[in-house]
């Protein structure tokens, strides 16, 4: 079920397109100042432990901000791709309408509200092993 007019559909494709373009910049923006910044030159000629942490915790802060890039952009990808399927603005999990005003916040969103936060609960729990 798709409630969307084909101008909200054309609305939000650009805005995914857009998003899609930013991405890739800010990525190859991140992945070149990481190949110019060294984790030695981070942390400086001094071994001083305090500072070798501090340079560890940059780099993984912008391993962790790629990381987070290219999961948004997987998911702008599927977005895109369920446009042309014409399956754009339908729950993937229940396959009722997902409103207007959802996409329009957060446009490569691929449940509706009830099914996302069932996702949300399900998935929230740590890996914490158990007996």
């Amino acid at each position: 079920m798709n409630d969307l007019t084909d101008l909200q559909i054309g609305e939000l494709g650009a805005r995914l397109s857009q998003r899609n373009l930013e991405l890739k910049a800010e990525i190859r923006e991140a992945l070149i100042q990481s190949d110019e910044q060294h984790h030695k030159d981070l942390a400086g000629s001094v071994a001083d432990t305090g500072d070798e942490s501090v340079a560890d915790m940059l780099v993984d802060v912008g391993i962790a901000l790629v990381d987070r890039h290219v999961m948004e952009l997987r998911d702008i990808e599927a977005a895109v791709q369920r446009i042309r399927d014409g399956r754009y603005g339908a729950c993937t999990d229940c396959g009722s309408a997902i409103g207007y005003e959802r996409l329009s916040a957060f446009p490569s969103a691929k449940r509706c509200f009830r099914c996302q936060r069932r996702h949300e609960i399900v998935y929230s729990r740590g890996t914490t092993p158990t007996l």
